[in-house]
């Protein structure tokens, strides 16, 4: 339960206060998570992050640079985003939680429904640290103790990239998302979550490096997708019937990310 609210000016401040009480503080950025199951935090002092003018959305040439700060609701306004993210940030359903929620406290969430974190990989997205540190998502999300995100980059807005979070309605579970991306020169980035075996309780997005690097038909495609993923039995589904989905949802994308770049 927060007992005390701090509000750093500047990130090197914040960055102190976090040293001097690391043991019982965490970050605060809209705060949608912090007060809610199944990301209740057990801290008892947040530091604010909202006086570090990390809100900006800006096109540096072909990249996009988003602060950590910006709003989803943000991210879907902007005429600066590619379609795919917005595509993802839509499936938060409320457009009050749209607003209080900030893309770097999603991706510090790390929640099985965020169709987010796959589409930031299928982007080939990086993040800029407090730390100066600039690592790929796939990177920062395998880290265990992850530092404070300050940016995330998007290399090339016009890549291609098409992403869907499955679901048994429209107020159900996850039970895949995936995200899929295609360049011109035909390289491929297929990124799947809620199949893999959880890590610390949680989801764990992969790439399907093996799949991308083969030139494969619908039914291989579908085949060899369901093959690589190995998802635990739950409520949402056996085993088989989500490597069957996943099989299904990939080779979808896929198809459709084609007829884009033809297009294109």
């Amino acid at each position: 339960m927060i007992e005390q609210f701090l509000q750093p000016d500047n990130t090197e401040q914040a960055l102190d206060l976090m040293q001097q009480h690391s043991a019982c503080a965490t970050w605060f950025a809209g705060g949608s998570k912090l007060n809610a199951k199944p990301t209740l935090t057990e801290k008892t002092i947040a530091i604010s992050l909202d006086h570090l003018s990390l809100d900006k959305i800006e096109l540096q040439g072909q990249a996009l640079h988003i602060g950590a700060m910006c709003r989803v609701q943000s991210l879907i306004d902007s005429e600066l985003t590619p379609y795919a993210l917005k595509q993802a940030a839509t499936f938060i359903y409320s457009k009050h939680l749209r607003n209080q929620a900030t893309l770097g406290g999603e991706i510090a969430a790390y929640q099985d429904e965020s169709l987010l974190l796959p589409t930031l990989m299928a982007l080939k997205a990086h993040v800029i640290t407090a730390d100066a540190s600039n690592i790929s998502i796939e990177e920062y999300l395998q880290q265990d103790n992850r530092d404070l995100i300050l940016q995330v980059v998007i290399p090339d807005i016009n890549l291609v990239c098409l992403a869907f979070n499955m679901t048994r309605s429209a107020a159900g579970l996850s039970i895949v998302n995936a995200a899929v991306s295609l360049s011109q020169t035909g390289e491929t980035i297929i990124v799947i979550d809620g199949v893999s075996p959880r890590r610390a309780g949680y989801s764990t997005p992969v790439r399907l490096t093996d799949i991308e690097a083969q030139d494969l038909d619908e039914e291989a495609l579908e085949k060899a997708v369901a093959q690589a993923v190995f998802p635990e039995a739950d409520i949402r589904g056996s085993i088989e019937y989500k490597q069957y989905i996943a099989g299904i949802l990939v080779t979808d994308l896929f198809i459709e990310c084609q007829r884009l770049v033809k297009e294109a």
